[in-house]
C-alpha cells in the first residue's frame, strides 16, 4: 500500500508542475514562451528542495533550486509574496531566464510549508544587443541583472519596481505580459498544493515528498552500484569568439565508487573574456540531467538524484565562473558540452548504454530592430540539430536534445509576428555521422529579413563535429552563411559569405541568413568485426 501511495503522490505532484506550465504557456505574450515553450516549473518542500518538476527544460530545472535557495536566504517570504531573480551568481543561469518564486502557506502555519517556482526565458532583458544574448565581455553588457527582489508583497504588486524593470528592456509590453503569466502559474501551483493538503492532510503530503526524494536517491545508488568501479576521463571543446574558433577544453573525470560518484572538472579552461562561461548552477543542472538519464527506470526528478553525486568545479573555471564574467552562452552552449563530456566519460564505464554525441549546440539566434512604423521588436530562438545514434538505433533528425527541450516557432506564427520570411526550413540531409547506426541529421533554416536588423548568433560545433562512439564517425559540423540580396553583376557565389560560430552583425532588408545545424554522431563501426563486451 505504501508503494501505491508513493506512486500516487509522485503523479499528483508532477501534475501540479505540469499544470503550472500549461497556465504559463497559455497566458504568456511572447512566441518564445507560447510557441517555443522556453520555460520550466517545479514544486519544492519547506527546505526548498525539489519534489517535482514538469517535463520542461533540463537546464532550467536542475539549476532552479539554487535560485530558490538564494531567495530563501534573502527573504522570509510571507503569504502573497513573489520574488524575482535572474542573477547567475545568485542561482540564475543567464540574464534572459527570469525565475519567480512564491511560498505556499497552509492554515495556521508560521513559515512556508512548500515553495513553487518557474523560470521563463524572456526574449529581451536589455543589454547591448536585441535578444540579450550578446558577444559580451562582462555581465554588465548582457542586460538587466536582478538579485533576489520582492516584486509582490502580501499580494500587492510593487509598481515602482516593475516600472524600473520595464524601462530597461526593448519590448516592455511583451515582458510585462510574460511576467504576469509567470505569476499566474505560481498562483495555480499554490492552489493545487493547498487542495492536496485539504484532501490528504499536510503530514501525509510532507511524508510523501520526503519519501519520493529518498526513493530517487535509492534508485540512483542502485544504478551506480551496477557500474564498474574506477575513474573515467573525457574531454571535448567549445569554440571561443575571441579569437574566433579558438578551442576551449572542458575536461572531466568521473569516479564511480560503489553507490556514489564524483564528477571532477579540474583541468577545464579558465573562465574567458566572452559569453561561454557557465556557473555552478548550470554545471549542476547538466550533471543532474546525465545521471538521471543513466537510470533505466522512470526515476522521480527530485533532489534525491544528486545526493550520491559530488561535483567538483574549480572556481574561476569555465564551468564555475566568477563575477563579472559574461554568461549568455554558458546556459545554452557550455551546458551542452558539459553534458557531452560526462556522457563520454560514462561511455567508458557502460559501453553500449551511452549514445554518441548529439549536435551539441542550441544554435542560438537573436535579433531585433524596428518594424515599419517604428515599433521595436526582439526575438530569440534555438534551432534543433541531429541526435546521436546508440546501440538501439539511428539518431533522430531535427531534434532539440539534452539540455534543451524547446519546440520550434511555427512558420505561420513567426511570419505573422515578425518582419521576416522563412525561405527554407528542412532537414540537412546526410549531416549525421556514419556508423552501424547513423547519427541524426541537422536542420537548414534560412530567414529573409524584410527590415534592417541587428543579429547575434551564439552557436558551436562549427569546427569539430559531434563525436561518434564504438567506431562510429562524427557528425558534420554546422555552418552559418550570410546571403546578400541580389545585386547587378554579382554571381550567386559572391553573394554568400560564411560567418563565424559566434558573431554579431547588421543585416540589411532583403538579405538572408542561413543556419545549417550539426548532425549527431554515429554509433558502431559500419562493418563491425567484433562486438563490444555486453553488447552482442
Amino acid at each position: 500500500m505504501q508503494a501505491i501511495e508513493l506512486e500516487l503522490f509522485r503523479h499528483l505532484l508532477t501534475s501540479i508542475a505540469e499544470e503550472m506550465g500549461v497556465v504559463l504557456r497559455k497566458t504568456s505574450y511572447s512566441a518564445n514562451i507560447k510557441e517555443r515553450r522556453d520555460y520550466s516549473c517545479a514544486v519544492y518542500d519547506s527546505r526548498g528542495e525539489t519534489v517535482a518538476m514538469g517535463d520542461h527544460m533540463p537546464v532550467h530545472l536542475g539549476a532552479m533550486p539554487l535560485s530558490v535557495a538564494a531567495v530563501r536566504e534573502a527573504f522570509n517570504l510571507h503569504p502573497g509574496d513573489v520574488a524575482l531573480v535572474n542573477d547567475p551568481f545568485r542561482g540564475g543561469t543567464h540574464l534572459p531566464d527570469i525565475t519567480a518564486v512564491a511560498p505556499v502557506y497552509t492554515r495556521g502555519s508560521k513559515r512556508p510549508a512548500f515553495y513553487v517556482a518557474n523560470r521563463a526565458h524572456h526574449a529581451d532583458v536589455g543589454g547591448m544587443s536585441p535578444g540579450s544574448m550578446p558577444l559580451a565581455r562582462e555581465i554588465y553588457q548582457e542586460g538587466l541583472r536582478i538579485p533576489p527582489v520582492l516584486i509582490r508583497r502580501g499580494g500587492k504588486m510593487d509598481r515602482d519596481l516593475l516600472a524600473l524593470l520595464l524601462a530597461n528592456v526593448r519590448t516592455p509590453v511583451e515582458r510585462e505580459g510574460d511576467l504576469m503569466a509567470q505569476f499566474m502559474a505560481l498562483h495555480r501551483g499554490e492552489v493545487r498544493l493547498l487542495e492536496l493538503v485539504a484532501k490528504y492532510g499536510e503530514p501525509s503530503v510532507r511524508r510523501n515528498m520526503s519519501d519520493l526524494q529518498d526513493y530517487s536517491e535509492r534508485m540512483m545508488r542502485a544504478t551506480l552500484r551496477q557500474l564498474p568501479r574506477g575513474t573515467y576521463h573525457f574531454e571535448d571543446y567549445l569554440e571561443s569568439d575571441r579569437p574566433p574558433g579558438e578551442l576551449l577544453p572542458i575536461r572531466v573525470a568521473v569516479t564511480i565508487s560503489g553507490n556514489a560518484a564524483i564528477v571532477d572538472f579540474t583541468g577545464s579552461s579558465a573562465q574567458v573574456d566572452g559569453p561561454v562561461n557557465a556557473n555552478l548552477a548550470v554545471t549542476t543542472a547538466a550533471a543532474m540531467y546525465v545521471f538521471r538519464c543513466l537510470v533505466p527506470e522512470d526515476i522521480p526528478f527530485t533532489a534525491g538524484i544528486l545526493r550520491p553525486v559530488r561535483i567538483i568545479a574549480p572556481a574561476g573555471s569555465i564551468v564555475n565562473a566568477r563575477p563579472p564574467a559574461a554568461m549568455a552562452a554558458g546556459n545554452v552552449e557550455t551546458s551542452q558540452r558539459i553534458t557531452d563530456v560526462i556522457l563520454g566519460a560514462l561511455s567508458k564505464a557502460a559501453p553500449g548504454r551511452i549514445p554518441a554525441a548529439s549536435c551539441g549546440t542550441m544554435n542560438n539566434l537573436s535579433f531585433g530592430g524596428l518594424r515599419p512604423g517604428g515599433r521595436p521588436f526582439a526575438y530569440y530562438e534555438t534551432i534543433a540539430g541531429g541526435m546521436g545514434a546508440s546501440i538501439q538505433g539511428a539518431g533522430h533528425n531535427a531534434r532539440h536534445t539534452h539540455m534543451t527541450n524547446s519546440w520550434n516557432t511555427p512558420v505561420e506564427a513567426f511570419e505573422h509576428e515578425y518582419p521576416l520570411r522563412i525561405e527554407s526550413y528542412r532537414v540537412r540531409k546526410n549531416s549525421g555521422g556514419v556508423g552501424r547506426n547513423r547519427g541524426g541529421d541537422g536542420i537548414i533554416r534560412e530567414l529573409r529579413f524584410l527590415v534592417p536588423a541587428e543579429v547575434t548568433i551564439l552557436s558551436d560545433r562549427r569546427k569539430l563535429g559531434a563525436y561518434g562512439l564504438a567506431g562510429g564517425q562524427s557528425g558534420k559540423p554546422g555552418r552559418n552563411t550570410l546571403v546578400t540580396a541580389a545585386r547587378q553583376g554579382e554571381t550567386p557565389a559572391a553573394r554568400q559569405r560564411e560567418i563565424p560560430a559566434k558573431t554579431r552583425f547588421e543585416i540589411a532588408a532583403g538579405d538572408s541568413l542561413r543556419i545549417e545545424t550539426p548532425g549527431g554522431g554515429g554509433w558502431g563501426d559500419p562493418r563491425p568485426t567484433t562486438s563490444l563486451p555486453g553488447t552482442s
